[in-house]
C-alpha cells in the first residue's frame, strides 16, 4: 500500500547573504532541489521559507545544496536557539563590513590627496598609491569580487559585478601604467593612473553596506522578546510530588504552580487558587483580569498577587504565544519597494554597461585607425568607470538617512526604508484604543458626594487611604487622584476579591466597592448618588460607591481618559482623505464612547489580537495600503500584518519593536506628520535616481567616443572618474534638502 507524505513548511536562516541578488540565489537553488515544493526568501530577516516533502529532502539536504553556491541554513531544534546563532553570525558579519570600511577610508584618503594635488610632485606617487590601493581591493573590497564571481558562475550579474569590473579594471590599466608609461609616452600620451576612483569606489560602496547592516541587525529582537515571554523552567505536580522542568518538556495534561510575580509557561484551565493575571498580552487593557477555578490562562502573561495551579491543554508551538511568534516572523521584514526596483534596474543596467564597454572597445578596434588600440582602452575604461553604481547606490539610502534623522528630530523614531517608502500611500489608519487613543492606565475623572455632606476631604483622605492598602488597579487609581497627602493610620483592612474593600479609619467603618457590595453590606444607595452613577455609566465610565458608617456618602467615577490631541490627530487624518478605525478589547459601550469623542465612524469592540490582524488582512484584501498604529503586545500580530506598522513610545517593547516607527512621546498628532515626512523622503528618492539614470545616459554614450567623430573629444577615464564623484555628490545634495523641509 503506498503512502502519502504530507508537504510541511519550515523557516530557516539563512547565511552568506548580502544582497538582493542572494536571496534570489538562495530562492532558485532550493526550488530546484527534488522534494522542495516552494521557498520564499525574507532578505530582511535573512531567513527562507521553504513547503518540502520530509519524506523526500531533509533541512540537513538543504544545507548542503545551499553550501555548494557558498550560502547556509542554521537548523536548530529550539528556535531561540537558532535566533542566538543567526544573532550571533549577523554581529560576526556587521563587524567585518565595520572594520573594513574604517580601513578602506584610512587607506582612500592619502590616495585621494596624491592623487588630487601631488599626481606630477614626485615620481614614486604612483607606487605610493598603487601600495595603498592593493590592500583595499584585495582585503576589505574582497566580497565585491567574490560575490561577483559567484553571479557569474550562475549567469548572472548586480551591482557588486560592476564594482568589481570598474574597480578592478581601474587598477589593473593603472597597475600597468606605472610600471609600462612607455607605452603611452611614444604614442605621444600621458599614462593617466585611477587608483583613488577605485579606493574610494570601493569606500563608498562599503560605506552603503554598513548603513544596511545597522539598519537589519535589530530585524531578530522582537522575535527574541516574545521568545523571552515564556519562562524556561517550571513547577508541575507529578506523580503527587512538586518537579521543576524545562518549559520544552512539560506535556498537555500536567498540573502547572504558579506564584506570585510568574509568567504563565503554556495555556492551560485554572484547577485551583485565585489570583490576577496581566492579560494585555492577550487584550491590551491595563485591568488585570481575575482568574480563579474554571478560568483559561495563556502562555506569556503574567500572574499578579495570587497563587494557583492550572492543567496545561497547549504546549510548544501550539499555544497564542507561539502563534503570534510565528506570525511576526513571517510577516515582519519586507524588501523595500523602491530598492527592490534598483535591483531590477540593476541586473538589466550591469550587463548593458558591460555591453556597451566591450562594444566600445571592439567599434575603436576596428575604426580606430592608427591610435586603435589607445582609443579603445581608454573608452572602454571610461565607460566602466563613468557608469560606476555610485550614485545608483547612494541615491536611496542618502535620502533614508536624512529622512530617518529629520523623523528623529521631530520625536519619530523610524526603523527602516520601508516604512519611509510605504506611509505616503497610506488610505487607511486603523487605532488601538488603550494607550493610543486613550492614556492607557484608570484613572479617576469624577468624586460625587452625597448632598449637604460635611468635612468631605477627612472623608475622601481615609478613602484613599484605604483604597492605598489594595493592589487592585482600580484602587491604585483612587489613592493617587488629586494631590499627595500622608494617609492616616488604616485598621481591619479587607479586601473582598472582585467585589471591594473594608477599613476602619479614625474610628469609622469604611465599605468602598461596586454598588451590589454596597448592597451587600447593608447600605441603602442614594437616589441622586443613584442617578449619578447611571450617567457615569452611560459614559462607559467604571462607578465606585463609598458609604461611611452604613450611609452611601460618594460615587467615584474611573475611565482611562482620551488624550488630548487624539480627536484633534483623527480630524487631520481623516482631512487627508485617509480611512480612520478604532480596533479595541474593551466593551462594545466604551468603545462606542472613545469612538464619539474622537469623531470615528468605523469601530469594533471586543476583538482579539488574532481579529486585528484578519481585519487588516480584509482591508488590505479590499486594495487599501494599511497603517496600524498600537501599544500593547496584543498589536503586534496586526502590526507586522499592516503596511505599515507605528507604535506608541510609552507602550510595549514588544509592540515597538514590531513596529516599523515608533512615535516617541506618543502624541498622536505625530502620526499625519510622519505621513508628511513620507511623501517628502519618497519624493527626494525619485529625484534622486533619476539625476543617476540621467548622469549614466548622458554620461555612458560620451565616455564611448560618441562626440569623437564630430568634434575629436574623447573622454579622459580621469574626467569620467570626475564625472562620478560628481554625480554622488549631487545625489547626497539633493538629500541633504530634506533637512530644510517643513512637517
Amino acid at each position: 500500500m503506498e503512502t502519502t507524505t504530507i508537504a510541511q513548511k519550515i523557516t530557516l536562516p539563512v547565511t552568506g547573504m548580502s544582497c538582493a541578488a542572494c536571496a534570489a540565489s538562495v530562492e532558485s537553488v532550493l526550488k530546484h532541489t527534488p522534494g522542495i515544493a516552494d521557498a520564499g526568501v525574507n532578505y530582511a530577516t535573512q531567513s527562507v521559507s521553504v513547503t518540502y516533502d520530509p519524506g523526500v529532502v531533509s533541512p540537513d539536504d538543504m544545507d548542503k545544496a545551499l553550501q555548494g553556491v557558498g550560502y547556509g541554513l542554521i537548523i536548530e531544534e529550539d528556535e531561540s536557539d537558532a535566533v542566538a546563532e543567526q544573532e550571533r553570525l549577523q554581529h560576526e558579519h556587521y563587524q567585518k563590513i565595520k572594520k573594513s570600511t574604517i580601513w578602506a577610508g584610512i587607506l582612500s584618503l592619502p590616495v585621494v590627496v596624491i592623487g588630487m594635488f601631488f599626481m606630477d610632485r614626485f615620481t614614486a606617487g604612483n607606487y605610493i598609491m598603487m601600495a595603498l590601493t592593493a590592500p583595499i581591493l584585495a582585503f576589505f573590497g574582497k566580497s565585491f569580487f567574490v560575490n561577483a564571481w559567484k553571479q557569474a558562475k550562475h549567469g548572472k550579474a548586480n551591482m557588486d559585478t560592476l564594482v568589481a569590473l570598474s574597480t578592478g579594471i581601474a587598477f589593473l590599466f593603472s597597475v600597468f601604467n606605472t610600471f609600462y608609461p612607455e607605452f603611452w609616452h611614444v604614442r605621444g600620451l600621458h599614462p593617466h593612473v585611477y587608483f583613488e576612483a577605485a579606493a574610494v569606489i570601493i569606500f563608498f560602496i562599503l560605506l552603503g553596506k554598513l548603513l544596511e547592516e545597522r539598519a537589519k541587525s535589530n530585524t531578530s529582537d522582537a522575535l527574541k522578546k516574545l521568545i523571552g515571554l515564556q519562562p524556561n523552567t517550571v513547577r508541575v505536580f507529578r506523580n503527587g510530588e512538586e518537579i521543576e522542568m524545562a518549559v520544552r518538556d512539560v506535556m498537555v495534561g500536567d498540573e502547572i504552580i504558579i506564584r506570585s510575580g510568574e509568567k504563565i509557561p503554556v495555556d492551560g484551565q485554572v484547577v485551583s487558587g485565585q489570583s490576577y493575571v496581566d492579560e494585555s498580552l492577550m487584550t491590551g487593557e491595563p485591568l488585570p483580569a481575575e482568574k480563579k477555578a474554571g478560568e483559561k490562562v495563556f502562555a506569556g502573561t503574567i500572574n499578579q498577587n495570587g497563587s494557583f495551579s492550572f492543567r496545561a491543554e497547549k504546549v510548544g508551538k501550539n499555544t497564542v504565544l507561539a502563534q503570534i511568534i510565528k506570525t511576526v516572523q513571517q510577516a515582519q521584514g519586507s524588501k523595500a519597494p523602491v530598492q527592490k526596483l534598483v535591483d531590477k534596474i540593476a541586473g538589466i543596467f550591469v550587463p548593458v554597461v558591460i555591453g556597451i564597454a566591450v562594444f566600445t572597445f571592439l567599434v575603436w578596434m576596428i575604426f580606430g585607425g592608427e591610435n586603435a588600440l589607445t582609443h579603445a582602452l581608454l573608452a572602454s575604461v571610461s565607460v566602466l568607470v563613468i557608469a560606476c553604481p555610485c550614485a545608483l547606490g547612494l541615491a536611496t539610502p542618502t535620502a533614508i538617512m536624512v529622512g530617518v534623522g529629520k523623523g528623529a528630530e521631530h520625536h519619530m523614531l523610524i526603523r527602516d526604508a520601508e516604512s519611509l517608502e510605504k506611509a505616503h500611500a497610506v488610505n487607511a489608519v486603523i487605532l488601538d484604543k488603550t494607550g493610543t487613543l486613550t492614556e492607557g492606565r484608570p484613572q479617576v475623572t469624577d468624586w460625587f458626594w452625597v448632598q449637604h455632606m460635611v468635612d468631605s476631604s477627612l472623608h475622601e483622605i481615609a478613602v484613599k487611604a484605604i483604597e492605598n492598602k489594595s493592589e487592585h488597579p482600580l484602587a491604585q487609581a483612587v489613592a493617587g487622584y488629586g494631590e499627595k497627602q500622608r494617609f492616616p493610620k488604616v485598621r481591619k483592612f479587607e479586601s473582598v476579591t472582585a467585589n471591594g474593600v473594608r477599613g476602619v479609619v479614625d474610628e469609622k467603618q469604611y465599605q468602598i466597592g461596586t454598588f451590589q457590595f454596597l448592597e451587600n453590606e447593608g447600605v441603602a444607595i442614594d437616589a441622586e448618588l443613584g442617578k449619578i452613577a447611571s450617567g457615569l455609566r452611560d459614559e462607559a465610565k467604571t462607578v465606585v460607591g463609598v458609604s461611611c458608617e452604613g450611609k452611601h456618602i460618594a460615587v467615584i467615577g474611573i475611565a482611562d481618559q482620551l488624550k488630548k490631541t487624539s480627536a484633534q490627530a483623527v480630524a487631520e487624518l481623516q482631512k487627508q482623505g485617509i480611512a480612520v478605525y478604532m480596533l479595541t478589547g474593551d466593551n462594545a459601550q466604551t468603545a462606542a464612547a472613545v469612538a464619539q469623542e474622537t469623531g470615528i465612524v468605523n469601530y469594533e469592540a471586543e476583538v482579539k489580537p488574532d481579529d486585528k490582524m484578519q481585519f487588516v488582512r480584509k482591508l488590505q484584501q479590499q486594495g487599501k495600503i494599511v497603517a496600524m498604529v498600537g501599544d500593547g503586545i496584543n498589536d503586534s500580530q496586526a502590526l507586522a500584518q499592516a503596511d505599515v506598522s507605528v507604535a506608541m513610545g510609552k507602550g510595549s517593547d514588544i509592540a515597538m519593536d514590531v513596529a516599523k516607527m515608533t512615535l516617541i512621546t506618543s502624541d498622536l498628532m505625530l502620526l499625519p506628520k510622519a505621513l508628511k515626512l513620507s511623501s517628502q523622503t519618497v519624493r527626494t528618492i525619485r529625484q534622486n535616481l533619476f539625476w543617476a539614470f540621467i548622469y549614466n545616459i548622458i554620461g555612458i554614450p560620451v565616455a564611448a567616443g560618441i562626440l569623437y567623430p564630430f568634434n575629436g573629444f574623447l573622454l579622459d577615464p580621469m574626467i569620467a572618474g570626475a564625472a562620478m564623484a560628481l554625480s554622488s555628490v549631487s545625489v547626497v545634495t539633493n538629500s541633504l534638502r530634506l533637512k530644510g523641509a517643513r512637517l
